[in-house]
């Protein structure tokens, strides 16, 4: 049986952007591709000193832009323009 992993697990832990090593906010939920059946992004309900903060409730972060999940943290590469 191949890897997996709970959405609870996934929103225990910290999202760090590796540009700047700051915690992002956490993760309420994803967004799932019905067709192929895969995750397309986190939402995060962000820091209120966060990247985000200010914007809006909550923000997404495209799966593509997720570098590595480890046994405590996710980290993201998110550059502000």
């Amino acid at each position: 049986m191949g890897e997996y992993m709970l959405l609870s697990e996934l929103q225990n832990k910290t999202l760090i952007n590796i540009l700047d090593g700051k915690n992002v906010g956490n993760i309420i939920d994803v967004k799932i591709d019905s067709e192929k059946g895969g995750i397309t992004s986190l939402i995060i309900e962000p820091n209120k000193k966060g990247l985000f903060s200010g914007k809006n409730n909550y923000s997404e972060i495209e799966w593509k832009n997720i570098k590595k999940i480890g046994e405590d943290v996710i980290l993201i590469d998110i550059t502000l323009g």
